[in-house]
């Protein structure tokens, strides 16, 4: 809304300066918009928290926890309303809102954080079925990737393929799916949304590595959105990155003003309306760069925490089938709550998985000179 009723006083002089200018740059939006954001989440959180109380919606603790999970019992679930709220408000006011990704972003954050929301509500207020949420759950997040997908493999415009994928460690190379770029793009957003949901377990953890996960995409956002840089570093250059660059920015200082209150001792949990909308934007982010394979890369400690959740149910059930008794590679999965049961301390295990987090994220910044 203020890029649009800025942008045409950018030739407009006053005492000598065009005050106004600034606001055509990228990078001078960007900023603002981190600030702007931060600031929203810092104000907007505690009356959002409190109206979050006034009516009961509370997290219920499952009993397959560690034990020391029942002092957070009564904690404000949902919280997620809070950075998405941010990142949409500032969006609107910054973003210029003709963007065909920036729309692509508004429809992903709306409908997975409105699917987090009701598995939210049915959980912690009407207490529903888990087997009957996880189906409708699952449902409206392929309906959306289907939808991106057809919308994205039918995109001609700029010559640009979206079904061609970048490969990190390879310079000039591009792995082209063709019509597999639909059932790529449904993995793809399915898979990140559930591991980041599979990830929030602890105070801070899923909000600091989705963060650092975004600062990776930030770079990379503004790289092929600036003509010089991506030709220099033989990148396809996107018209779109850039304002891609500001939604990031935005999302990175809501999520920072929501770690405010979500750092342990947590006032507030991202629950399933920011975590499954979360890990949809880093996905869908990560198709519009088309740089799938560099979110593997710097999303590792998704990867991980999902891929301990599956092998855990797997090794379980053959097991079972096998011996009759059902045996656990770990002691509870995902891998953060093994960490938990062998007596690591909560505060330890999230700055442990950051640090592990940030490692990927060097990894992946590190493939970018070698293309």
């Amino acid at each position: 809304m203020f890029y649009h009723l800025l942008l045409p006083l950018t030739d407009q002089q006053f005492l000598g300066f065009y005050p106004f200018n600034v606001f055509q740059y990228i990078t001078f939006r960007v900023v603002i918009a981190f600030i702007f954001a931060l600031l929203y989440t810092i104000i907007a959180g505690p009356h959002i928290i409190n109206k979050l109380k006034k009516h009961h919606l509370l997290q219920e603790i499952s009993t397959c926890l560690p034990h020391t999970h029942n002092e957070k019992r009564g904690t404000p679930s949902m919280g997620g309303i809070i950075p998405l709220s941010g990142v949409l408000i500032t969006s609107l006011l910054w973003n210029n809102l003709t963007s065909s990704s920036i729309l692509i972003m508004y429809l992903t954050t709306i409908w997975l954080g409105s699917m987090g929301f009701f598995d939210d509500y049915h959980k912690n207020v009407l207490r529903s079925g888990k087997k009957l949420r996880s189906h409708y759950k699952l449902l409206g997040q392929i309906i959306l990737a289907l939808l991106i997908g057809i919308v994205l493999f039918s995109y001609r415009a700029e010559a640009i393929s979206f079904s061609r994928i970048s490969l990190p460690f390879f310079k000039d190379i591009t792995l082209n799916l063709g019509v597999f770029f639909i059932p790529f793009v449904i993995f793809l957003i399915v898979s990140s949304s559930n591991a980041c949901n599979i990830t929030d377990g602890l105070d801070g953890l899923a909000t600091g590595t989705v963060i650092i996960s975004l600062i990776g995409l930030g770079i990379m956002s503004y790289i092929k959105g600036n003509m010089l840089h991506a030709e220099h570093l033989r990148m396809d250059y996107l018209a779109d990155a850039g304002e891609l660059t500001i939604y990031i920015s935005a999302l990175i200082g809501a999520l920072l003003g929501f770690l405010w209150f979500n750092a342990k001792p947590a006032e507030v949990f991202l629950g399933d309306t920011g975590s499954l909308a979360l890990g949809g934007q880093l996905a869908v982010i990560s198709i519009l760069l088309r740089e799938e394979i560099f979110l593997m890369i710097i999303g590792g400690v998704f990867i991980i925490e999902i891929a301990s959740s599956i092998l855990q149910i797997s090794y379980f059930k053959y097991t079972k089938g096998r011996l009759g008794t059902g045996k656990r590679l770990f002691r509870c999965a995902p891998l953060h709550h093994h960490y938990e049961l062998k007596g690591l301390s909560e505060e330890k295990i999230v700055a442990r998985f950051w640090i592990v987090a940030l490692l990927f994220l060097a990894v992946g910044l590190a493939t970018i000179k070698l293309r």
